[in-house]
């Protein structure tokens, strides 16, 4: 799923397409998408597109008269921008919306169809999409320590709780807590401060990192369907499970739950442990490792 870092780098490439462009035609292809009958669709055709924001992980484009769209891209859903239009729409095309200079098509790879658009009026409408997680970048040490330990749960659950914290998801939780040296599982409650702020100061500088990369990377151009992507080569960690960790080499491990995994360097987080896996653990019981095979601390 698309996170703060990658949210931002769309609405800065939508911002220089859209943003003062008039939206001529919205073609909705898939009945899953649009999830509000009032205000209708066609209620934001003929208007020009004031703003556009990031609230939470979803996608705002703001018209006239507290008139808005607001996309949640979900996992797999992509924007890409077609420079003079397109007729034709692909397969995996939920809804184009038409400009004079192009057109936006939203995409969602796969069978399971998530993404979601809302037509919502009002200031109390468009707050109903937003978690009200705490915006990390603009927070003190202060209160995002006081918002982690408002609940007490693993810090990989507290991270990724929008309820908790803006926009972020699996993968750059697993890249702060790397960066961080905790573990996923360690609990908010057992959190020393030094920790709390060690994790604060973590969260700041991974999330400004790869927004500043991200915008590097796409000033002069619209992210393709594969730049916006839970897996970077750069990354630390996630998505390099059996691969080196690329601070001290040993090897990434993982936790799987659901459709979620979470990746982590024993060395770097868990002071050599490996942390049980809930399905391989079951299957291979003792012969699970509680060590990492690679470099363990003395």
């Amino acid at each position: 799923m698309p996170e703060l870092p990658d949210v931002t780098a769309y609405v800065r490439c939508l911002e220089r397409c859209v943003v003062g462009a008039r939206l001529v035609r919205v073609r909705v292809r898939s009945p899953f998408l649009l999830r509000t009958v009032e205000p209708p669709i066609e209620a934001v055709e003929g208007q020009v597109v004031r703003a556009v924001r990031r609230l939470g992980k979803r996608i705002v484009l703001a018209f006239d008269d507290e008139l808005a769209l607001v996309i949640h891209l979900m996992i797999a859903g992509r924007f890409q921008w077609k420079a003079g239009g397109v007729e034709k729409l692909s397969k995996i095309c939920l809804a184009a919306f038409d400009f004079e200079a192009g057109t936006l098509l939203l995409t969602e790879a796969g069978q399971k169809k998530r993404a979601a658009l809302h037509v919502v009026r009002g200031a109390a409408a468009l707050a109903a999409h937003d978690p009200g997680g705490l915006d990390v970048l603009s927070a003190d040490a202060a209160v995002f320590v006081a918002t982690l330990r408002r609940e007490n749960r693993t810090l990989k659950r507290g991270l990724t709780d929008p309820r908790l914290f803006d926009g972020i998801g699996n993968a750059y939780s697993d890249e702060i807590l790397h960066a961080a040296r905790l573990s996923p599982v360690q609990l908010t409650s057992r959190l020393s401060d030094a920790e709390a702020e060690r994790l604060f100061r973590a969260a700041q500088a991974t999330l400004t990192r790869w927004m500043d990369e991200l915008a590097r990377r796409f000033a002069a151009k619209f992210p393709g369907p594969g730049d916006i992507t839970a897996f970077r080569s750069e990354f630390a960690v996630h998505g390099r499970y059996g691969k080196p960790c690329l601070d001290c080499g040993d090897t990434v491990q993982r936790i799987r739950y659901a459709e979620n995994e979470t990746n982590y360097c024993p060395t770097c987080q868990t002071e050599g442990r490996v942390l049980a896996d809930r399905s391989l653990s079951r299957l291979l019981k003792d012969d699970w490792p509680r060590e990492a095979r690679g470099v363990v601390p003395d």
